[in-house]
């Protein structure tokens, strides 16, 4: 049965129990400080769990993408080790939302296995929540009785907490459950180990397929657990293995999820899967991450230094080092498989198809930036190594690999291990925290649990209408952090405030309360559905009504730009192509960045062209046409532009203005005419495929133009008013370009009148002409004097020293090749280590190099020790 079937299967199935089919989520998760990524299928309805929002469907089924590579759930040193693990895989399921429970889904399981896919009941084994004693849980009885009904009582097997208490994260949902688990093993193997002794022990053919998890609790910041206000079903199978069973293999690596992408690797490097262990490794490691980063690009999280992108970054390096070490690709190749993932995933997951370009692009630019210092890397830490006594390698040259190289921790612990070594993790933080200030302890926080104010059904957000209402809160609570100090998050039955999304900043405002005291509210973000208002303070009367009240400016010259987004889209689409989508954004009241997907630089003309379509509309003073509450299909069928990455609901919010349609949850202004200028301040890559706009609207215009006026007429003050600006400026150009030419003859002079005496200090040492002296001579002219002297010098050493100012001392080495080749004399080495005589450093070839510091004091001593390196 072929992988697209078995997906097929297990929907019917679930469409026929009278589930609703919904696509999936990105993988990448917005509003949830909590989680990064998606790393399970229910992770899109976690504020369906919270009680924070109402599903449409009380029984919801999918087939989600995840992502397990860090927090608690982290599965990323088992990929391509063993046959079951990966990155990003799919996870089938099903969900119950206050709906049936455990009986249904415990019967409902056992028909789709066993009756459906025929799976044989002899080779399945389930486990049942024993309880725990710290958490005061008991054990799962209603589920062991549903379960004994089905299979008999030796196949139900008692899991603790580890194996049979499902979390997402730290805080959130949780609750019980039960495994299936299936054993594929001969029957040779069968008769002598029983089965039920290799649950859970991590054997590759003894492996659990379905997780079936009682959502009934809520897990706080402190630890405890509360029920939730209802009962839910969260199922979770993995879809590898899935077709593991089901194509009768041993391994996820061995069905058509992965087979067409290990071909392809054998075909792009010419080396065959299953002949060598180390290589087979690699061949899963890349199949397998490129999966990972692929839908990562596709769902719009690139590849960065930070947060989500430093997590596929890593990942995909990961990649780029096992082709290069075990399969020796020493050029770019993984991005060659974005045609084979986007042609074998395509039909389920429609967005890998589409982007399959700007996957490809992205990869390729990541592959050769890596490469091109892995080899010297890789080196580095074979030197490390080497240099090691014991088997601990220093934490802080780890870091430097890290800080000069971009050797992710993780590959650097894995390189380490592979030679039987590990790393100094303390030391490795420390220098995190000392250069990069990035140490977790800088930014870590402290959230406390929500403390219940008022019960209330629906929060509502009313603030396209109005900027001020009466709210009453209805539950807080305290974060603190080492950053920010002491801060409350708010909520309220209804707000005003816009919460932080689609690019465009949460607002600031305030909330009066009756007796007067005013609470500034400094931000507000969106979290599993609820809106959340960040202040310093927290009202004294948490009962009484407050008026909140927007900050007015901040908001329309927010909407300002955001509208002023929607036109530049439209622009960019009617200008360069069809090919162009957003790719990020971000709206505040200063200014506008737009990121978007384009091949190549925008020419000026172009941005002119853009600058003037997008004026024209505001000219045209379109008027806001808006849509809220409506079917999403409907919205997309009127034409309405959607962006990928982003999760929408069933019913969207479409913004019209004249010819432009978006799908758009943010706030924007009544009349393009609002917007007043459009002005485009800068355009550059961000990225393989994705060019970035920066811009203005509004008031920063004003400014703009403001600042230009002043400098114009500060440079016509300088220039003592010509009548024509332009052709003075040019003049003056002239004049500097003649004068710069003399300058360059007179130094080319000197240095020719130097020349002279200073091939009469050259001096005869160990075999070798030597001159180390102190020069007048600009950096260009010392190079061409000293390769002139080395034209006309065997073996020939010079160092020269120059003092360009009382603060700042340069020193230049210049060795003969045949020196440096036949005797090993180093340039680099030469001005590192005399460099620390005048407080700095350098480095460069072994024939040419220099250093700069700030110590000309310390000239004498370089001049003096530069001939130990001849004796």
């Amino acid at each position: 049965m072929k992988s697209q079937e078995i997906r097929a299967k297990f929907l019917d199935f679930f469409k026929s129990k009278q589930h609703e089919i919904v696509p999936s989520a990105p993988m990448v998760l917005k509003n949830d400080p909590t989680l990064m990524f998606t790393n399970s299928g229910m992770a899109p309805f976690k504020e369906f769990f919270l009680g924070n929002a109402a599903p449409k469907s009380t029984r919801i089924s999918d087939s989600q993408k995840c992502l397990r590579v860090s927090g608690k759930h982290n599965d990323l040193e088992e990929v391509g080790y063993d046959t079951y693990h990966h990155t990003m895989f799919e996870m089938l399921g099903n969900w119950s939302f206050g709906d049936y429970f455990k009986k249904e889904a415990i019967a409902w399981a056992w028909e789709l296995l066993t009756e459906v896919y025929k799976i044989d009941k002899d080779i399945l084994y389930v486990t049942v929540f024993e309880g725990d004693e710290k958490d005061g849980t008991k054990m799962d009885q209603e589920a062991y009785d549903f379960w004994k009904e089905i299979i008999p009582e030796d196949r139900i097997l008692m899991g603790n907490k580890k194996d049979n208490f499902w979390e997402m994260g730290e805080q959130g949902p949780c609750g019980p459950c039960s495994e299936i688990h299936v054993d594929i093993r001969s029957a040779e193997e069968k008769a002598k180990v029983d089965g039920k002794s290799l649950v859970n022990e991590d054997h590759p053919q003894v492996v659990e397929i379905w997780n079936l998890v009682f959502m009934q609790y809520n897990r706080k910041a402190n630890g405890s657990l509360v029920e939730l206000p209802s009962k839910h079903i969260d199922t979770g199978m993995g879809f590898e293995r899935l077709c593991m069973v089901l194509q009768g293999v041993q391994s996820n690596y061995d069905t058509d999820c992965f087979t067409p992408l290990i071909r392809e690797i054998e075909t792009i490097t010419g080396v065959r899967y299953g002949k060598d262990e180390q290589v087979d490794i690699a061949i899963r490691v890349i199949a397998d991450h490129v999966r990972a980063v692929g839908f990562a690009i596709a769902d719009g999280q690139l590849p960065s230094n930070n947060g989500a992108g430093y997590v596929i970054r890593r990942i995909l390096r990961r990649a780029i080092r096992y082709g290069f070490t075990f399969l020796n690709q020493k050029e770019a190749f993984i991005y060659k498989l974005a045609d084979t993932l986007a042609h074998q995933m395509g039909d389920a997951f429609p967005e890998i198809r589409k982007q399959e370009s700007l996957v490809h692009n992205v990869i390729k630019e990541e592959e050769q930036s890596f490469l091109r210092t892995l080899d010297q890397g890789l080196l580095l830490l074979d030197r490390v190594i080497e240099s090691t006594e014991g088997k601990v390698v220093s934490g802080k040259k780890a870091f430097e690999l890290y800080d000069t190289f971009g050797f992710p921790l993780d590959l650097t612990q894995l390189i380490a291990r592979e030679k039987g070594y590990e790393i100094n993790e303390e030391e490795f933080a420390a220098g995190m925290q000392a250069q990069k200030d990035r140490s977790r302890a800088a930014s870590s926080s402290e959230t406390g649990d929500w403390i219940l104010v008022k019960q209330d059904e629906v929060e509502e957000f009313v603030g396209y209408d109005t900027l001020t209402a009466n709210v009453k809160l209805t539950r807080y609570r305290k974060v603190s952090s080492k950053k920010e100090g002491d801060q409350y998050q708010l909520v309220f039955n209804l707000t005003p405030f816009y919460p932080e999304g689609g690019g465009q900043v949460g607002d600031k405002g305030a909330i009066e309360a009756p007796n007067g005291d005013v609470i500034y509210i400094t931000n507000t973000k969106k979290e599993n559905n609820v809106i959340i208002h960040f202040t310093k303070t927290l009202p004294t009367d948490l009962t009484a009504t407050f008026k909140a009240v927007v900050n007015d400016e901040f908001r329309r010259l927010s909407a300002s730009n955001h509208s002023a987004t929607h036109l530049l889209h439209q622009a960019l689409r009617a200008i360069l192509g069809d090919h162009v989508e957003q790719k990020g954004s971000l709206v505040n009241p200063n200014y506008l960045r737009f990121d978007f997907s384009h091949f190549s630089k925008v020419t000026s003309d172009q941005i002119e062209e853009i600058e003037e379509f997008v004026n024209a509309r505001i000219r045209e003073n379109l008027p806001l046409e808006e849509k809220r509450n409506i079917p999403m299909d409907q919205a997309v069928q009127e034409g309405a532009i959607a962006l990928f990455g982003e999760k929408y609901g069933d019913s969207v919010r479409t913004i019209r203005f004249g010819q432009s349609m978006e799908l758009c949850g943010g706030t924007h202004v009544q009349n393009t005419g609002d917007i007043w200028y459009f002005k485009i301040k800068s355009e550059a890559a961000v990225a393989a495929g994705i060019r970035r706009i920066e811009a203005i609207t509004n008031m920063a215009v004003g400014d703009y133009f403001e600042d230009i006026e002043r400098n114009y007429n500060a440079v016509k003050q300088l220039l003592k008013n010509p009548k024509d600006l332009s052709k003075s400026v040019t003049s003056l150009q002239e004049e500097n370009a003649q004068l710069k030419k003399q300058i360059e003859q007179l130094l080319k002079d000197k240095a020719k009148s130097l020349k002279g005496d200073l091939k009469n200090q050259i001096k005869e040492v160990n075999g070798v002409q030597f001159l180390a002296t102190k020069v007048d001579l600009d950096p260009g002219s010392i190079k061409n004097l000293m390769f002139e002297l080395g034209g006309e010098f065997d073996k020939l050493f010079i160092l020269f020293a120059t003092a360009p100012s009382a603060e700042k001392a340069m020193l230049t080495c210049y060795i003969s090749k045949d020196l440096a080749n036949e005797r090993g004399y180093d340039a680099g080495k030469v001005v590192r280590e005399l460099g620390k005589y005048i407080h700095g450093g350098g480095g460069g070839q072994n024939f040419f190099a220099t250093a700069g510091g700030k110590n000309p004091g310390g000239i004498p001593k370089v001049l003096e020790k530069a001939v130990d390196y001849l004796v």
